[in-house]
Protein backbone atom coordinates (compact mmCIF):
# COMPACT_ATOMS: atom_id res chain seq x y z
CA UNK A 1 0.00 0.00 0.00
CA UNK A 2 1.48 3.40 -0.79
CA UNK A 3 2.38 5.88 2.15
CA UNK A 4 1.39 8.97 1.53
CA UNK A 5 3.22 12.29 3.03
CA UNK A 6 1.38 13.96 5.73
CA UNK A 7 3.08 17.26 4.48
CA UNK A 8 0.40 16.58 1.35
CA UNK A 9 3.24 18.71 -0.79
CA UNK A 10 2.14 20.23 -4.44
CA UNK A 11 3.26 17.87 -7.26
CA UNK A 12 4.45 15.10 -4.88
CA UNK A 13 4.80 12.02 -6.51
CA UNK A 14 2.38 10.08 -3.91
CA UNK A 15 0.02 8.95 -7.07
CA UNK A 16 2.84 7.98 -9.43
CA UNK A 17 5.14 6.28 -6.93
CA UNK A 18 4.23 2.76 -7.90
CA UNK A 19 5.21 3.67 -11.66
CA UNK A 20 8.10 5.12 -10.50
CA UNK A 21 9.70 2.68 -8.39
CA UNK A 22 9.33 0.25 -11.20
CA UNK A 23 12.68 1.91 -12.84
CA UNK A 24 14.19 2.11 -9.01
CA UNK A 25 17.04 -0.53 -8.80
CA UNK A 26 17.44 -3.08 -5.79
CA UNK A 27 19.81 -3.51 -3.18
CA UNK A 28 20.17 0.46 -2.53
CA UNK A 29 22.71 1.42 0.41
CA UNK A 30 22.30 5.29 0.52
CA UNK A 31 18.75 6.58 -1.41
CA UNK A 32 19.89 10.28 -1.81
CA UNK A 33 16.82 13.20 -2.56
CA UNK A 34 18.48 16.40 -3.07
CA UNK A 35 15.13 17.64 -3.25
CA UNK A 36 12.76 15.43 -0.70
CA UNK A 37 9.84 17.89 -0.57
CA UNK A 38 7.05 16.14 1.29
CA UNK A 39 8.95 12.98 0.88
CA UNK A 40 6.28 10.61 -0.59
CA UNK A 41 9.38 8.98 -2.22
CA UNK A 42 11.66 8.14 0.18
CA UNK A 43 8.73 6.55 2.35
CA UNK A 44 8.29 4.50 0.09
CA UNK A 45 11.51 3.18 -1.04
CA UNK A 46 13.58 0.74 0.82
CA UNK A 47 17.14 1.57 1.73
CA UNK A 48 19.76 0.97 4.57
CA UNK A 49 20.08 4.71 5.31
CA UNK A 50 18.30 7.96 3.79
CA UNK A 51 19.98 11.13 2.70
CA UNK A 52 17.16 13.88 2.52
CA UNK A 53 17.61 17.32 2.11
CA UNK A 54 15.22 20.48 0.67
CA UNK A 55 17.17 24.19 0.03
CA UNK A 56 13.33 25.48 1.73
CA UNK A 57 14.51 25.11 5.55
CA UNK A 58 10.68 25.32 6.54
CA UNK A 59 9.98 21.80 4.77
CA UNK A 60 13.10 20.46 6.44
CA UNK A 61 11.67 21.66 9.81
CA UNK A 62 8.43 20.08 9.93
CA UNK A 63 10.51 17.07 8.34
CA UNK A 64 12.41 17.24 11.50
CA UNK A 65 9.82 17.99 13.56
CA UNK A 66 7.81 14.94 12.55
CA UNK A 67 10.71 12.62 12.98
CA UNK A 68 11.15 13.60 16.32
CA UNK A 69 7.63 12.65 17.30
CA UNK A 70 7.70 9.31 15.40
CA UNK A 71 7.57 7.39 18.85
CA UNK A 72 5.15 9.66 20.64
CA UNK A 73 2.78 9.99 17.53
CA UNK A 74 -0.40 9.54 19.49
CA UNK A 75 0.44 12.30 21.85
CA UNK A 76 1.54 14.70 18.79
CA UNK A 77 -1.60 14.24 17.27
CA UNK A 78 -3.12 15.21 20.95
CA UNK A 79 -1.16 18.27 21.09
CA UNK A 80 -2.17 19.43 17.29
CA UNK A 81 -6.00 18.49 18.58
CA UNK A 82 -6.16 20.57 21.25
CA UNK A 83 -4.49 23.65 19.15
CA UNK A 84 -6.86 23.37 16.66
CA UNK A 85 -9.72 23.63 19.41
CA UNK A 86 -8.05 26.79 21.24
CA UNK A 87 -8.18 28.43 17.93
CA UNK A 88 -11.36 27.50 17.42
CA UNK A 89 -10.76 25.56 13.92
CA UNK A 90 -12.94 22.97 12.57
CA UNK A 91 -11.66 18.92 13.46
CA UNK A 92 -13.95 16.52 11.07
CA UNK A 93 -11.54 13.86 12.05
CA UNK A 94 -13.47 14.41 15.77
CA UNK A 95 -16.78 16.03 14.53
CA UNK A 96 -18.41 18.01 12.61
CA UNK A 97 -18.01 21.57 13.39
CA UNK A 98 -19.77 23.16 10.50
CA UNK A 99 -23.92 24.35 10.65
CA UNK A 100 -25.61 23.11 8.28
CA UNK A 101 -26.83 26.78 7.86
CA UNK A 102 -22.94 27.65 6.30
CA UNK A 103 -22.87 24.58 4.62
CA UNK A 104 -26.17 25.51 2.81
CA UNK A 105 -24.75 29.39 1.86
CA UNK A 106 -21.07 28.13 1.34
CA UNK A 107 -21.65 24.39 -0.52
CA UNK A 108 -18.15 24.02 -1.94
CA UNK A 109 -16.34 26.66 0.33
CA UNK A 110 -17.46 26.07 3.89
CA UNK A 111 -14.33 25.14 5.55
CA UNK A 112 -12.91 28.45 4.62
CA UNK A 113 -15.50 30.50 6.07
CA UNK A 114 -15.82 28.72 9.14
CA UNK A 115 -11.90 28.78 9.86
CA UNK A 116 -11.44 31.66 8.52
CA UNK A 117 -11.23 34.20 11.91
CA UNK A 118 -9.33 31.01 13.63
CA UNK A 119 -6.96 30.67 10.75
CA UNK A 120 -5.77 34.13 10.64
CA UNK A 121 -5.14 34.47 14.56
CA UNK A 122 -3.58 31.73 14.08
CA UNK A 123 -0.95 32.44 11.38
CA UNK A 124 -1.04 36.27 13.41
CA UNK A 125 0.07 34.40 16.32
CA UNK A 126 3.00 32.74 14.20
CA UNK A 127 4.14 35.36 12.24
CA UNK A 128 4.60 37.48 16.18
CA UNK A 129 6.37 34.82 17.84
CA UNK A 130 9.88 35.48 18.65
CA UNK A 131 10.72 31.64 18.48
CA UNK A 132 7.72 30.10 15.75
CA UNK A 133 6.60 26.85 16.56
CA UNK A 134 6.64 24.26 13.66
CA UNK A 135 3.45 22.57 15.75
CA UNK A 136 1.65 25.88 14.55
CA UNK A 137 3.26 26.05 11.07
CA UNK A 138 2.33 22.80 10.31
CA UNK A 139 -1.41 23.41 11.42
CA UNK A 140 -1.16 26.28 8.95
CA UNK A 141 0.08 24.14 6.46
CA UNK A 142 -3.07 21.92 7.29
CA UNK A 143 -5.68 24.87 7.32
CA UNK A 144 -4.20 26.80 4.75
CA UNK A 145 -4.92 27.30 0.83
CA UNK A 146 -3.75 24.48 -1.37
CA UNK A 147 -1.51 23.02 1.45
CA UNK A 148 1.59 25.31 0.69
CA UNK A 149 4.06 26.87 2.63
CA UNK A 150 4.87 30.33 1.23
CA UNK A 151 6.57 33.20 3.14
CA UNK A 152 6.70 36.98 2.19
CA UNK A 153 9.90 39.26 2.09
CA UNK A 154 9.70 39.87 5.78
CA UNK A 155 9.45 36.11 6.12
CA UNK A 156 6.01 36.29 7.78
CA UNK A 157 3.63 33.42 6.24
CA UNK A 158 1.27 34.48 4.09
CA UNK A 159 -1.06 31.63 2.86
CA UNK A 160 -4.91 32.30 3.42
CA UNK A 161 -7.38 30.10 4.64
CA UNK A 162 -8.19 26.90 2.64
CA UNK A 163 -11.38 25.27 2.60
CA UNK A 164 -10.11 22.47 4.29
CA UNK A 165 -9.16 21.10 7.73
CA UNK A 166 -7.92 18.35 10.17
CA UNK A 167 -9.56 15.00 8.59
CA UNK A 168 -9.04 11.52 8.75
CA UNK A 169 -6.37 11.41 5.74
CA UNK A 170 -4.64 13.96 8.03
CA UNK A 171 -4.17 11.30 10.86
CA UNK A 172 -3.87 8.31 8.90
CA UNK A 173 -0.92 9.84 7.02
CA UNK A 174 0.90 11.17 10.05
CA UNK A 175 0.38 7.28 11.77
CA UNK A 176 2.24 6.09 8.09
CA UNK A 177 4.74 8.69 8.31
CA UNK A 178 5.88 8.06 11.98
CA UNK A 179 5.60 4.43 11.41
CA UNK A 180 8.02 4.64 8.59
CA UNK A 181 10.69 7.00 9.85
CA UNK A 182 10.69 5.67 13.50
CA UNK A 183 13.02 2.85 12.38
CA UNK A 184 14.72 4.40 9.69
CA UNK A 185 18.59 5.98 9.51
CA UNK A 186 17.37 9.32 8.34
CA UNK A 187 20.27 12.22 7.84
CA UNK A 188 18.30 15.70 7.26
CA UNK A 189 19.40 18.59 5.58
CA UNK A 190 19.00 21.86 4.36
CA UNK A 191 21.50 22.98 1.44
CA UNK A 192 21.57 23.87 -2.27
CA UNK A 193 21.41 20.41 -3.92
CA UNK A 194 25.72 21.16 -5.72
CA UNK A 195 26.99 21.68 -1.92
CA UNK A 196 24.33 18.36 -0.52
CA UNK A 197 25.65 16.49 -3.81
CA UNK A 198 29.10 17.74 -3.47
CA UNK A 199 29.77 16.80 0.29
CA UNK A 200 28.12 13.34 0.20
CA UNK A 201 30.67 10.14 -0.51
CA UNK A 202 28.59 8.08 -2.26
CA UNK A 203 29.69 4.99 -4.36
CA UNK A 204 27.73 2.23 -6.98
CA UNK A 205 25.37 0.91 -4.15
CA UNK A 206 23.89 3.85 -3.30
CA UNK A 207 20.70 5.45 -5.37
CA UNK A 208 20.07 9.17 -6.26
CA UNK A 209 16.71 10.39 -7.15
CA UNK A 210 15.72 14.09 -7.81
CA UNK A 211 12.53 16.01 -8.51
CA UNK A 212 13.76 19.17 -9.30
CA UNK A 213 12.03 22.27 -10.01
CA UNK A 214 10.20 22.60 -13.57
CA UNK A 215 11.64 24.74 -15.68
CA UNK A 216 9.37 24.87 -18.38
CA UNK A 217 6.65 24.92 -15.92
CA UNK A 218 4.80 28.06 -12.92
CA UNK A 219 4.44 26.27 -9.92
CA UNK A 220 5.80 28.49 -6.71
CA UNK A 221 8.84 26.76 -5.54
CA UNK A 222 10.07 27.26 -9.27
CA UNK A 223 10.51 31.15 -8.78
CA UNK A 224 14.42 30.88 -7.99
CA UNK A 225 15.31 28.25 -11.30
CA UNK A 226 16.48 29.02 -13.71
CA UNK A 227 18.67 27.53 -17.02
CA UNK A 228 21.91 28.19 -15.44
CA UNK A 229 20.77 26.28 -12.61
CA UNK A 230 19.33 23.29 -14.99
CA UNK A 231 22.26 23.22 -16.90
CA UNK A 232 24.25 22.58 -13.33
CA UNK A 233 22.31 20.01 -12.16
CA UNK A 234 22.72 18.35 -15.61
CA UNK A 235 26.45 18.78 -15.22
CA UNK A 236 26.42 17.32 -11.18
CA UNK A 237 24.30 13.85 -12.96
CA UNK A 238 26.94 13.21 -15.58
CA UNK A 239 29.73 13.54 -13.26
CA UNK A 240 27.66 10.94 -10.44
CA UNK A 241 27.10 9.05 -13.72
CA UNK A 242 30.96 8.93 -14.95
CA UNK A 243 31.50 7.55 -11.37
CA UNK A 244 29.03 4.77 -11.65
CA UNK A 245 26.37 6.30 -9.35
CA UNK A 246 22.97 5.80 -10.20
CA UNK A 247 20.33 8.03 -10.87
CA UNK A 248 16.80 8.59 -11.84
CA UNK A 249 15.24 12.06 -12.43
CA UNK A 250 11.76 13.43 -12.90
CA UNK A 251 11.12 16.29 -14.97
CA UNK A 252 8.44 17.77 -17.27
CA UNK A 253 9.73 17.91 -21.12
CA UNK A 254 6.66 19.86 -22.54
CA UNK A 255 4.06 22.19 -20.77
CA UNK A 256 1.21 24.33 -22.29
CA UNK A 257 3.58 25.09 -25.57
CA UNK A 258 6.62 24.81 -24.05
CA UNK A 259 9.41 22.94 -24.68
CA UNK A 260 12.45 21.82 -22.31
CA UNK A 261 14.69 21.40 -25.20
CA UNK A 262 18.21 21.56 -23.48
CA UNK A 263 16.65 18.39 -20.85
CA UNK A 264 15.57 16.47 -24.11
CA UNK A 265 18.74 16.97 -25.94
CA UNK A 266 20.68 15.86 -22.96
CA UNK A 267 18.09 12.95 -22.22
CA UNK A 268 19.36 11.27 -25.13
CA UNK A 269 22.26 9.65 -23.91
CA UNK A 270 20.13 7.70 -20.90
CA UNK A 271 16.96 5.83 -20.65
CA UNK A 272 14.15 7.97 -20.69
CA UNK A 273 10.75 6.44 -19.76
CA UNK A 274 7.59 8.64 -19.62
CA UNK A 275 4.80 8.54 -17.37
CA UNK A 276 1.36 9.62 -16.55
CA UNK A 277 1.67 13.06 -14.64
CA UNK A 278 0.07 14.45 -11.65
CA UNK A 279 1.67 17.61 -12.11
CA UNK A 280 -0.90 20.35 -10.14
CA UNK A 281 0.08 24.27 -10.69
CA UNK A 282 -0.96 26.55 -8.13
CA UNK A 283 -1.43 29.27 -10.44
CA UNK A 284 -3.30 26.58 -12.53
CA UNK A 285 -5.01 23.61 -11.52
CA UNK A 286 -6.39 22.98 -15.48
CA UNK A 287 -5.79 19.75 -17.09
CA UNK A 288 -2.86 20.81 -19.09
CA UNK A 289 -0.72 19.42 -22.68
CA UNK A 290 2.50 18.58 -20.83
CA UNK A 291 4.69 15.48 -20.71
CA UNK A 292 6.59 14.05 -18.08
CA UNK A 293 9.37 11.66 -17.49
CA UNK A 294 11.50 9.42 -15.61
CA UNK A 295 15.90 9.71 -16.42
CA UNK A 296 17.79 7.16 -15.72
CA UNK A 297 21.60 5.87 -16.07
CA UNK A 298 20.92 2.46 -15.70
CA UNK A 299 18.91 -0.07 -17.26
Amino acid sequence: MVKRSPLFYVGDKYKLIDEIKQYFPDNIRHFVEPFVGGGSVFMNVEARDYLLNDLDANIIQLHRLLSANSNSGEAFIKDLLEKTASYGLSCSYLRDDVPKELKSQFPKTYFAEYNRDGYNKMRKDYNRSVTRDPRILYLLLIYGFNRMLRFNSHNDFNIPVGNVDFNANVVNALKSYFNVVAYRHIYWTSLDFRIFIDQLTLNTEDFVYLDPPYLITFSEYNKLWNLDIDLELLSVLDKLSSRGIRFAISNVTHYKGRVNETFLCWAKKYNIYHVNSNYISYHDNTIKNFDEVLVTNYK
